[in-house]
This record gives C-alpha cells, sequence and structure tokens, in this order.
C-alpha cells in the first residue's frame, strides 16, 4: 500500500479501531489521532485560559500523556471523551500550579451574523452574555462550554466531567437557565425582549437542554 493511500485509509477508519492499532505496534496511527483532535482541544484549553501559549503547552503534554497510558483506554466511553478528560484535567492542574483562581472567558466569542456584529447592541448583548458565562459556577460553565462550543453529547460530557448523564444535563440546564434569568432582567439590554427572537445564531440561549 502507498503512503498517500495509506493515510487516506486511516482516515476512514474510526478512533477506537485506530487506538487498537496502534497498540498492536502501527505507532503512526497515533498521528491520524492528534490530527483530529489536537485543534479542537486547542480551542477548548483556550477557552479555560485565555493564553494560546498554555493552550498548546497543555495539548501537547496531554496528547504524550494520553500515547503513554493508551493501554489504559478501555473503550467504555469514546476515546475524544477519554482526551478531552485528560487535557482538561491537565489544564485545571496547570492552572492550580499558576494559582490562578478562577476560568476566565473573555476570549469566547458568540457566533453572530455579519451584519450583526456591527451593530452596538448585539456587541453589547455579546459581552454580556461572555462575562455572564466566565460568573457561572464552574461545573455549569464547564458543561455549557462544552455543549455550545464543543458540540458534544451529554454523553460526551458526562464522560469528561467524570459524573452521571443527568448530573451533566442539569449543569448545563442550570447554567442556561441562570444566564437567560440574569441577562433578561439586566438594564443593559433591555431590547432583548422587544427583538422577539434575537438574530445571534447561539440561540442556544432560549432553548430548553434536549
Amino acid at each position: 500500500m502507498s503512503q498517500a493511500k495509506g493515510v487516506a485509509e486511516k482516515k476512514q477508519v474510526n478512533d477506537k479501531v485506530l487506538v487498537q492499532r496502534v497498540l498492536d505496534g502501527e505507532k503512526s496511527c497515533y498521528t491520524e489521532l492528534v490530527l483530529r483532535h489536537r485543534k479542537h482541544l486547542v480551542r477548548t484549553i483556550f477557552k479555560m485560559t485565555g493564553d494560546i501559549m498554555m493552550a498548546e503547552d497543555v495539548v501537547q503534554e496531554s496528547l504524550l500523556k494520553a500515547f503513554e497510558k493508551l493501554e489504559l483506554f478501555r473503550g467504555q466511553s469514546s476515546f475524544k471523551s477519554w482526551l478531552y478528560r485528560i487535557t482538561i484535567n491537565t489544564a485545571k492542574n496547570k492552572l492550580r500550579r499558576n494559582r490562578y483562581d478562577h476560568v476566565s472567558m473573555e476570549h469566547i466569542e458568540l457566533s453572530m451574523d455579519s451584519e450583526d456584529e456591527n451593530d452596538m447592541f448585539f456587541a453589547q448583548l455579546k459581552d454580556e452574555l461572555a462575562e455572564k458565562v466566565d460568573a457561572l459556577p464552574p461545573k455549569q460553565r464547564q458543561a455549557l462550554q462544552l455543549r455550545v462550543y464543543e458540540h458534544l453529547s451529554f454523553k460526551a460530557i458526562a464522560a469528561i466531567m467524570e459524573c452521571p448523564y443527568d448530573t451533566a444535563k442539569a449543569n448545563y440546564r442550570h447554567a442556561l437557565l441562570k444566564l437567560r434569568s440574569e441577562i433578561a432582567n439586566n438594564e443593559n439590554v433591555i431590547g432583548w425582549h422587544e427583538l422577539g427572537t434575537p438574530k445571534i445564531q447561539s440561540h442556544w440561549l432560549a432553548r430548553e437542554a434536549s
């Protein structure tokens, strides 16, 4: 099999099969796993820390840890969930060592239509939401981030947070309810109700956890 065909073939294989192939001695398969997940991991940790260099370091360290402990992956959850859990725990430890008091979310960008990006109200609403997200309890903030920004299932979120499915879902829902309540009662965004359905694409704020 040519190198090009080998690379293409690996892209069609699911994570768990690639993990098994790495364990069987085909170490090059781990490169494909890294390519699949590294970008999303960096984005997630950057949202946690607000520091791109730290995010890169955390992800690099976590990918190495995952490789070294790959035989501990039992396949009871997805490889992605297992890898996220290692990475988030590594980030928490690094933040703790660096004596950060809390996780900053100031760099999070909510998704908006381009025409709205220039609208003062929606720019203000984005800032308000980012501040409110930053003020959420840690578990609620993490559940919200993984669900909204990483589009993970509650099953995956539960695996990453090492909690029951219902707890992950409850944390997400409590975060939504708290954000909706605080935004609705904030005088700085009083136009919220007058607009009916906001044009912001991140309409998760107005929906129940599903």
